[in-house]
């Protein structure tokens, strides 16, 4: 895909609208897998939808750093930045602390989910969402040559591998339906 313009500022819009964008989906997406996580009781979708948040924090991270650049080019990075990744990254230990310790007592306690089939359609659409972020992220932080956005892009590519894993769980507890097999897509 060719830009209209391949100036320096009309590049950092397309990454600002691209980070406000990814910010926004997430919000909806994780709302919808809680919810729907929540009455169905999947422990991957409603972990998924907990990552999502996640995503959120961490767009807004990008979303600042941009606003920065474009006000100010030379400046350091804000303490929101930095706080943004620092709350990301412990974040993610977090909650992949909160779903080994749920996973396991759901194994040993027999948990099944009522159905995934939301988990089925949420992930699709996440994959199809995720695969042009990515995409997009990419060309953008290459020709930007900026490291945060094109690690950004990264952190969007390990939301399609989480996409992945919840289409895989909730595809093999439909035909199976062996209740630990949600928990083992909680884990992944």
């Amino acid at each position: 895909m060719n830009w209209p313009s391949t100036t320096q500022p009309r590049l950092y819009q397309y990454a600002l609208l691209l980070g406000l964008f990814t910010v926004v989906y997430n919000l909806g997406e994780g709302l919808v897998s809680i919810a729907f996580g929540a009455h169905d009781q999947t422990l991957t979708l409603f972990g998924f939808g907990v990552d999502s948040f996640i995503e959120c924090i961490s767009g807004l991270g990008i979303v600042a750093m941009i606003l920065r650049i474009q006000s100010r080019p030379d400046a350091p990075r804000s303490p929101f930045e930095k706080t943004a990744l620092q709350v990301t990254g412990a974040s993610f230990y977090m909650l992949g602390l909160g779903l080994l310790a749920t996973a396991l007592y759901s194994v040993f306690s027999g948990h099944r989910p009522e159905t995934t089939l939301s988990g089925l359609v949420v992930s699709l659409i996440s994959i199809a969402v995720m695969s042009a972020l990515v995409f997009l992220k990419t060309k953008v932080g290459r020709q930007l040559n900026s490291a945060p956005i094109l690690a950004d892009a990264g952190c969007t590519r390990v939301c399609i591998y989480m996409s992945l894993v919840l289409l895989a769980a909730s595809v093999l507890y439909q035909f199976t339906g062996l209740g630990y097999v949600d928990s083992l897509g909680a884990l992944a």
